[in-house]
């Protein structure tokens, strides 16, 4: 089988810890490129906090795409053109503020270069905005301010919080609205149905490749479903456990090029990917 698309989640996996990604691994992506691979970089993060690394794997020349918003916002790098979108009902931004007040958390959503924050600035909106490369323009009422199209709402805040807050709006916005963590700390609120594996798979069937010809590669929670989805889905080994159980192959870890060893053992050794189930 000679995979033809790879998708790939940002941090935790394309990018070491120092939100890099290394010499190692753009060589071994701009190889798979050239060879007639297609990338994907599949994220929770809004587009503006993609960009950067689509330039650097020259998505635009090659012919990539960008998953934005877990999925809420295709963008075909070569025409800068979204394939699809999907809008969180604007109806429920009170709701969801009414109820996070009574939190010790921040809620955002994103402006062109800003994070439009409400209630409170904490350590998580902080690295929220440093992983983007965004400003954080915090509003007095973030639900009077937002009356523009947004593809998520982000709420961040200590991990025991958000595990509570997560019960609270999945039960309130059952069949709604999706309601996940990506990590710990953040908890995503996106339009029903959004997520990665249900973008992947409207985009793979625009561009006429099979999911069995799809390799996705993750660590975290909202990782879970692309894995299971593609016809070959690799857990980081610094991967939540959740997620290396839902994986066929693990790599190496983030810091240690896992996508390039990926990748290389792909090209030269195929045998040696065995899956783990």
């Amino acid at each position: 089988m000679k995979y033809k698309i790879i998708a790939l989640d940002l941090d935790g996996t394309l990018t070491n810890s120092e939100k890099v990604i290394t010499a190692e691994t753009q060589r071994r992506l701009m190889d798979f490129q050239e060879n007639g691979g297609k990338i994907i970089l599949a994220s929770g993060r809004p587009t503006q906090g993609i960009i950067p690394h689509a330039k650097t794997l020259k998505l635009k020349e090659y012919g990539g795409y960008i998953l934005a918003f877990n999925g809420g916002c295709v963008i075909d790098c070569k025409t800068d053109t979204i394939m699809f979108q999907d809008i969180l009902p604007l109806s429920v931004v009170p709701e969801i503020y009414d109820i996070i007040k009574d939190y010790p958390v921040g809620i955002n959503t994103y402006e062109g270069k800003d994070i439009i924050v409400g209630h409170q600035v904490n350590e998580f909106t902080e690295l929220e905005a440093r992983i983007n490369g965004m400003n954080i323009r915090f509003v007095d009422n973030f639900a009077d301010y937002v009356k523009f199209d947004i593809n998520k709402c982000l709420i961040q805040g200590n991990p025991e919080v958000i595990l509570k807050l997560e019960k609270i709006l999945s039960e309130k916005y059952k069949g709604r609205l999706g309601v996940f963590k990506s990590e710990a700390f953040f908890l995503e609120i996106v339009p029903d149905g959004i997520d990665k594996a249900m973008s992947i798979d409207r985009l793979l069937g625009m561009i006429g490749i099979k999911a069995e010809e799809c390799i996705a590669c993750g660590d975290g929670f909202n990782d879970i479903s692309m894995i299971k989805y593609a016809g070959f889905g690799v857990a980081m080994s610094n991967a939540k456990p959740s997620v290396k159980d839902a994986a066929d192959y693990i790599t190496l870890s983030n810091d240690e090029d896992g996508i390039a060893h990926l990748l290389k053992k792909i090209k030269k050794h195929p045998s040696d990917i065995l899956k783990v189930h």
